[in-house]
């Protein structure tokens, strides 16, 4: 057996069936082996953008690790940008790198690199193998601590010569992931349940690990038992949702900004924060730490460095967040007073109306946007909203244009199928909602991009034609960066208060999306009608099959 058919030996044994990659000279090996091998289907991507955003959509949806493939050197800075996301996102991805032949080494030949050393800051782990007999090993170990909490993103580089060397000395037990579900200890579960049932104002932050741990429905009950508003991340690190949108105490999403956290947690005696990073701020604002100072902290993770990282907390609780949301809730079931029951209730009731009144609010709104040309953000979403079926699955890299509409409307019944950034390198949308698709077949998935954002994969949509990966692909087409606008306001720079903006603005040409799209074969078409958006995803839900949809909206400011 060669290094690199032992490597095909291990990933099947993890039970990979996708391989995701764009092939060089220090990666033929593999492309060889896996043209007479069965059970893996190469998933091709044109540039490594897309590759490792598809094998990160397809991790982060199956609960697998995801396997990509890129070429040395220039790929794996091309696919640095994607493993970063992956990193900030703790995605269980093992990516791959050819590296040129050891007895060439020492002549510094083409493409020659120190992998690792670049590979290094974004993974939990990096290594270049150097015998072949070592690939089943090193293949073990990548899995395992992908897919060990904290997740997380591993890098492996095959020198060529490793990859075609033939051993009889190989160890192919395949990899082992321990339990993951570990319970938190019962005595600062104690300490964390007193606190609990003592708020008077009690307010929940949940992140992503809470979905990632399945532990959406253990946090509804316990957020029912408080009578706690629940908070997600704000939408520079939003990821995965904690619970469904249309439960009643679920609040809404942090502010962006500093000052706007402190107003919105003025007044809490209790914080409770579960599977999220506190906090990820973007832009300085003051106050430099916008948690209330006298509201006490409890803080549950299976990400020990994340716990009391930038807050320090009351009681830490280090464990999986479905276990320890399920054993607070059976606690707080026993020691809650009577009183203290009677007060969450009145809490859940307000909490309730607010959340009826909001989505009245925002109905009236959006009805008053209805009839504007080009659509806004806001009716863009809600004519998105509601054409999404119950169990289909959002990625969204619509920065500026999203504006939390979906969650706010309470769009998004299944909280596990909503995949958004966590680390802001551009380009990974489409990668992501085709590796979404090929994990969950049977589930519609439709990319929300925007526009400055999708030219950054927008190879990947030949990928979605070449395989028939049937994701509906829709742009919001503001036709400039306007996030970068949004920043340069909030940092009151001069000529950006007089509209003066250099660098974008994606005009003078336009980018015709509807015609790249239908280059790289996908069927496509412009919309500026909100029913005849609704109506076109309609159809495509009837019918699934690659397509794209450029969206003209609102282009203020300008």
């Amino acid at each position: 057996m060669t290094g690199i058919e032992a490597l095909l030996e291990m990933l099947a044994s993890a039970g990979v069936r996708y391989i995701f990659g764009n092939p060089g000279s220090t990666e033929l090996a593999l492309n060889d082996a896996l043209a007479g091998d069965a059970r893996f289907q190469y998933i091709l991507g044109l540039q490594e953008v897309p590759v490792v955003a598809m094998a990160d959509g397809y991790a982060m949806a199956s609960g697998s690790v995801g396997v990509a493939n890129v070429h040395i050197a220039c790929g794996l800075g091309n696919a640095m940008g994607m493993m970063y996301n992956a990193h900030c996102a703790g995605t269980p991805l093992l990516l791959t790198a050819g590296q040129q032949d050891r007895r060439l080494r020492i002549e510094e030949p083409v493409l020659m690199s120190d992998l690792v050393q670049v590979a290094r800051p974004w993974t939990k782990w990096s290594y270049e193998v150097q015998r072949a007999q070592d690939v089943p090993v090193a293949v073990r170990r990548a899995v395992q601590t992908a897919l060990t909490p904290p997740t997380g993103p591993v890098f492996l580089a095959l020198p060529l010569d490793v990859q075609t060397e033939s051993s009889d000395r190989f160890d192919l037990v395949p990899p082992h992931i321990p339990d993951r579900r570990v319970r938190p200890p019962r005595e600062a579960l104690q300490q964390a349940a007193a606190i609990l049932a003592g708020a008077q104002h009690p307010a929940i932050l949940a992140g992503s690990r809470v979905a990632e741990s399945g532990g959406s429905a253990e946090l509804a009950a316990l957020a029912e038992r408080m009578g706690a508003a629940v908070y997600d991340e704000s939408v520079t690190s939003h990821g995965r949702l904690p619970m469904a949108t249309d439960h009643p105490c679920y609040a809404g999403s942090l502010p962006l900004w500093s000052p706007e956290i402190h107003q919105l947690l003025a007044g809490r005696d209790v914080l409770f924060a579960v599977g999220i990073n506190l906090l990820r701020q973007y832009l300085y604002h003051e106050p430099e730490r916008p948690l209330p100072a006298d509201a006490r902290l409890v803080q549950l993770d299976d990400h020990a460095w994340e716990i009391g990282k930038n807050y320090a907390v009351d009681v830490g609780l280090m464990g999986d967040p479905k276990m320890g949301l399920a054993e607070l809730d059976s606690l707080l079931a026993r020691v809650m007073t009577g009183e203290q029951v009677a007060a969450a209730n009145r809490r859940r009731a307000r909490l309730a109306e607010q959340r009826a009144d909001e989505r009245a609010r925002l109905e009236a709104d959006l009805c008053r946007q209805r009839d504007r040309r080009p659509m806004t953000a806001a009716t863009f979403m809600a004519a998105v909203g509601r054409v999404l079926p119950p169990h289909g699955a959002v990625v969204q890299e619509a920065t500026t244009t999203h504006q939390l509409l979906l969650e706010r409307l309470g769009a998004i019944k299944d909280p596990g199928g909503y995949f958004a950034h966590r680390g802001w390198a551009l380009g990974w949308g489409i990668g992501c909602a085709l590796g979404v698709q090929l994990a969950w077949s049977e589930r519609p998935v439709i990319g929300l991009l925007g526009d400055g954002a999708a030219v950054f994969g927008i190879q990947g949509l030949w990928t979605a034609a070449r395989y028939q990966i049937p994701v509906a692909f829709v742009v919001a087409n503001n036709a400039q960066y306007k996030i970068l606008k949004t920043c340069g306001d909030v940092l009151k720079l001069p000529h950006f208060a007089g509209r003066q903006y250099l660098g974008m603005d994606l005009v003078q040409p336009e980018i015709d999306f509807v015609g790249l799209a239908q280059s790289f074969g996908m069927e496509a078409d412009r919309i500026g009608d909100p029913d005849a958006l609704s109506e076109r995803l309609r159809a495509w839900r009837d019918n699934p099959r690659p397509l794209l949809l450029d969206v003209p909206i609102d282009r203020e400011p300008r």
